[in-house]
This record gives C-alpha cells, structure tokens and sequence, in this order.
C-alpha cells in the first residue's frame, strides 16, 4: 500500500502550483519572509486528511490500493475571493485538458489511477461569527496504487 504522507505533500503542492497561493497541510500555511516565517495572507488553503478506504490485497501486502480522501478549504476575506480559489483547486486537482489531468500529481514510488471530487460547498461558504474569514470546502479522493 502507498504511504499517505508522500500523497498528501504532492497534493499540497499540486495545490499551491495550481492556486499560485500558499497552502497549509491542517493548519495555517506560513511563508517566508524577510524577519522570518510568517503566517500567510489571504487568500490560501488549508489541506486536511480524512478518513481512506482500501481495495485489493489484505493490507500487510504493500500491492494494495489506497483512496486517500482529502479536504481543501479555502479561505479568504470576501465570497468572490474563495470561490475564485476553490474553482481553481478545482480545476487543479480534477480538471483536464484533451482527455490528460491539467496538473500533474507525481507521488514518488505510486501511480495515481483516479482523482475525483466527492464534495463542493457549491456557492454556499462559511463566513466566520466575526464577518472577517470566509471558507469554501471541497473534498477529494486521490486513489493510488503502487508503481
């Protein structure tokens, strides 16, 4: 079975590659600055797990499948600013070109055979009690075999 952690690194930076804005793995992304590493500014992206599912062989046999589910929140400060985020995550993670993935997910020692879209708040964010941060979630399966 594919380890989680390598897929969920090239998925942060699948994201990051295709947003062109910071993305955190389950927390608030920093960026390095002049004085240091800082938090980010909005917009960004915050990568969490979530529970996976196993196909094939028993587990211990490392030839077994794994759909690795992911949540992607974006966060900013206006619904037009998260939604423009979420439709390029979007677009980043399952959208295509001709028939190929537009983005490339390159996971070292697996091959990713699908991506799918599970979950999209669909034009309904959150906006936080202060009115100050609004988030738009989507969730993704990233299923994975080994190479």
């Amino acid at each position: 079975m594919t380890a989680r952690l390598p897929v969920t690194r090239a998925l942060a930076d699948l994201v990051e590659h295709a947003t062109g804005r910071p993305c955190g793995i389950g927390e608030l992304p920093r960026v390095q600055g002049r004085s240091g590493w800082r938090a980010a500014s909005t917009p960004y992206t915050v990568l969490d797990s979530l529970p996976a599912e196993f196909t094939g062989p028993p587990l211990w046999d490392w030839h077994a499948d794994a759909a690795w589910s992911y949540q992607i929140t974006s966060v900013g400060e206006r619904v037009d600013q998260v939604e423009w985020l979420a439709d390029r995550v979007r677009v980043g993670v399952v959208g295509r070109i001709d028939g190929r993935w537009s983005h490339d997910l390159r996971i070292p020692e697996a091959l990713v055979i699908d991506r799918e879209l599970t979950y999209d708040a669909g034009g309904e964010p959150s906006v936080s009690a202060a009115g100050a941060i609004v988030s738009y979630v989507q969730r993704f399966t990233i299923t994975v075999t080994p190479a």
